[in-house]
């Protein structure tokens, strides 16, 4: 072996010179590690020589990988939609798409027979709200107001009565803009011709309102009014009170007004003391019929002055002879149905009232879907208030 190589295999690590190399080979301790060394890199040169691995001679271990290429999607796997947002239950499918789905007998069950309402492509369609002619600027926000030629909103937003002929019902259901599965159900579900008032105190109410009149559905405002029984029931903190100062009560109600645009006329929300006393009840009513407005008596409040007072203001009114859920039984509404079938055949026209909840509009959505193959046609509440003469005189058989 050469020197260089000798050097190289036993010069330790450190060591910088052949004399440091002297010393450590005269070490008794030192010739035995150094053995050691020699013998622990011959057996590494060996391997590197045999294998031409650095590693050779230390356990391994191998592992087959097979590599295989992803599956191709069946043809109807890939044309199958990515669904999008959470998952919808049957109902909230059918109330988004206005598709009904009626079970007579209520059974869940497969071959359970069903009725499907589909809405109708060619259904009226309702002129866009806000119109700029018919809107001002309040302290709250936008305001209804008599247009130029005496132009109002009742005739402008109101829904076309369709041509026909024969007994009518007015239906109008308030409480919307509240309860959000109650609002969209209602909207859904019930007839186009069906009138829907909402609360000034709901969420979103300027987008509901706007689905409601897309949907076909004409729309009113209500007001809250003080009962008798206030403030242990409360309609809210705008309510119109017998009490309070002209300006206040505008005030409030104009407030109100503000809330969402669209609507033909305002309806009372309560209000049984307000309305039974003329002076309070006057200026409110004069304040929308300068606006071009209607009003609807829900017909819930005995003693109510609203009919006389708008008289004397020139303000469009009538007032529902039949609270259809004045009994919330699924028997006793179905009776106030039967009824108001009844009233309309003897006098050809009758308004009534409902509220929004899940059994009243379930109710009314079974009686409506045949009604005209009854004979008789259910019409919007404007039909009413935009008669000639401004104020309907309708007998009162309301509860």
């Amino acid at each position: 072996m050469s020197d260089a190589a000798d050097d190289i295999l036993t010069k330790p690590l450190g060591v910088a010179n052949k004399a440091s190399r002297a010393r450590f080979a005269r070490s008794p301790s030192a010739g035995a590690i150094a053995g050691t060394g020699l013998l622990a890199l011959a057996l590494l040169a060996g391997g590197l020589a045999l294998t031409g691995d650095p590693r050779g001679g230390e356990p391994r271990a191998q592992a087959a990988i097979d590599i295989r290429e992803a599956p191709t999607p069946r043809a109807t796997e890939a044309a199958a939609p990515v669904p999008k947002g959470p998952a919808q239950s049957a109902s909230e499918v059918e109330q988004a798409s206005g598709v009904t789905v009626f079970r007579p007998d209520g059974s869940a069950a497969p071959d359970a027979p069903v009725i499907i309402r589909v809405p109708n492509a060619a259904q009226v369609k309702l002129a866009p709200a806000p119109d700029p002619r018919l809107t001002e600027r309040g302290r709250h926000g936008p305001l209804p107001r008599l247009g130029e030629g005496r132009l109002r909103p009742l005739d402008v937003y109101a829904r076309p009565e369709e041509p026909g002929t024969g007994p009518r019902i007015a239906v109008l259901v308030s409480g919307l803009g509240i309860g959000e599965n109650a609002t969209l159900g209602a909207i859904a579900r019930l007839p186009a011709a069906v009138s829907l008032a909402f609360s000034p105190y709901g969420n979103d109410l300027e987008k509901t309102a706007i689905r409601a009149r897309e949907a076909g559905h004409e729309i009113l405002l209500q007001l809250p009014m003080e009962p008798f029984d206030f403030p242990d029931s409360d309609p809210g903190p705008q309510t119109l009170l017998a009490s309070a100062r002209p300006g206040e009560n505008l005030d409030r109600a104009a407030w109100a007004m503000s809330r969402f645009p669209g609507f033909v006329g305002a309806v009372n929300f309560m209000g049984a003391k307000l309305m039974s006393e003329p002076g309070a009840l006057e200026p409110v009513l004069k304040d929308l019929s300068a606006r071009g407005l209607g009003l609807i008596d829900d017909g819930s409040a005995a003693g109510s002055k609203v009919a006389e007072v708008a008289a004397k203001t020139k303000l469009p009114t009538a007032r529902a002879e039949i609270v259809i859920d004045a009994v919330a039984r699924p028997d006793a509404i179905d009776a106030e149905l039967a009824r108001l079938e009844t009233l309309a055949r003897q006098k050809g026209f009758v308004l009534a009232s409902a509220s929004t909840s899940p059994l009243t509009i379930d109710r009314l959505s079974r009686w409506s879907r045949d009604l005209e193959t009854r004979g008789i046609r259910l019409v919007p509440v404007s039909a009413i208030l935009r008669r000639p003469g401004g104020v309907a005189k309708l007998s009162s058989a309301a509860h």
